[in-house]
Order: structure tokens, then sequence, then C-alpha cells
């Protein structure tokens, strides 16, 4: 209900102002921002934490490895990004800045859940304060600290939480879907890569390949994140398309 003589226009316009029920509307339109974005699917396995993304490469005449959407923050901490890469850029360079602070000022490595609540009180910041508008943008932080390996999802309005296994962007329901079918926390390495990859390819119509996927790994043991290579990539994109 509104008050009278009060469109729904005018709680469009100001993210300071709140509905009638309770909603602000800006924020509501980041998260479809997100939506629409491509699809990241991250996962904490038996021996480490996972990423996977497809970056939605549609035209020949793109070279695919320009297109990124994961970033590595610190060695123990990486982001998978959905949503406006223009504004998720802003967050990774905030991010990487303030670990390499703790880093200078303390001699010591940040947790992960420390830089996620960082990260996203500047997203809450951005819901509260006229002339500006949230992020439209979400990630997926993931690290391994003295805590062990962790997965966090973090949301336009500045909330986070953690999974086990989590997904967004356009195929977040078939990804979780799958996931809660499928995944079980004492997966391998091997195992995690092969579901990451099983759930991007339910998603959407387009066959992924190694050029059309990423997918990073932070194996507790060492802490140090590292890229999947194509050629492992192509491997596990084989064996799944022939279990199909």
């Amino acid at each position: 209900m509104l008050y009278p003589g009060v469109s729904t226009q005018a709680y469009d316009r100001a993210i300071t102002v709140f509905s009638p029920d309770g909603r602000l509307f800006q924020v509501e339109y980041a998260r479809e921002a997100v939506k629409r974005g491509t699809t990241a699917v991250g996962m904490v396995y038996k021996e480490g934490v996972l990423l996977a993304v497809d970056k939605n490469v549609q035209s020949r005449l793109l070279k695919a490895e320009s297109i990124e959407k994961i970033f590595i923050i610190d060695d123990h901490i990486a982001t998978a990004i959905s949503g406006l890469v223009a504004d998720a850029r802003r967050l990774v360079d905030y991010s990487r800045r303030i670990v390499q602070e703790e880093k200078y000022a303390y001699n010591e490595d940040m947790d992960v859940e420390t830089l996620t609540k960082e990260v996203c009180d500047l997203k809450q910041a951005y819901t509260q304060y006229g002339g500006a508008r949230p992020f439209g943008a979400a990630l997926l932080i993931v690290g391994v600290d003295d805590k062990g390996a962790h997965l966090f999802e973090t949301d336009p309005s500045g909330a986070f939480w953690e999974s086990n296994a989590s997904a967004m962007g356009e195929g977040k329901q078939k990804a979780v879907t799958l996931f809660e079918k499928e995944y079980n926390e004492h997966m391998t390495r091997e195992e995690a890569i092969d579901l990451a990859l099983k759930a991007l390819k339910q998603v959407g119509d387009r066959k992924i390949s190694e050029d059309t996927v990423d997918m990073l790994i932070i194996p507790e043991k060492t802490r140090k994140a590292e890229m999947i290579s194509k050629k492992e990539l192509e491997e596990h994109i084989k064996k799944i398309s022939k279990k199909k």
C-alpha cells in the first residue's frame, strides 16, 4: 500500500528512501543486475576451495583471455564476480588494498571473514548515503586461513553468508539445485572440478570449453591460489561429456 498521492516512482529515485512496505528499490534493482550476470560457482572440498566461472563468450571475435571474472586478492584469497564488471573491479581493487594494508601494519595475512566484512561494509555504505547508488555486483569470496577453508557470498545490500557450495548469476538456481543433490564436503579435487564444470555445463544452451571457462583452486596445504590450466580443463570437460 502506498501513501495517498505518492507514486511508486518516487521510491525509485532516491536510494535513501524506503517504500511504505520497507523496501529499497535501488538495492533490488542492483540484485537484478547480479541475476543477469554470468554464472559463477564456488565450493569447499576436502582439500581446499574452488571457484569457476562461465565467461559468456558470445562472439568468435572476442578474445576469451581478455574477459576476467576471477581475481586473486592475495595468495590465500580470491573472488569470482557477477553483475556489472566495472562495479566489481572497484570492489576487487578495494579488497586488494586492504589486505596489503593489513599485511603492512600487522605483518600477517587477513583472514577471509574479516575481508568479507570490510567489503560488505563498503557495499552497505552505498545503500545509505545520498548521491550514491548500490554496487550492481556480487562476489563469491574464497580463501584458506588459520580457521580453515571458507566460501562467502556477498549481496549488493552489504549482507553476506558462508556456504559449503554456492552460485550466483543467471544460472544460480540450476547450479544450487545440482549442488544440493550431488555436493559433499569430502569431495576430492578432481570430483570438485567435475561438479563445478557440470554445474556450468547445464546453464543456458551454450557449450562450455577450456576457452569459455575459468577455474581457480586454493589448496589448504599450500594456501596459494592457482588457476587451473586449459589442458586440465579440457580433460575434465571431455570426461563429464562422456558420462552424459
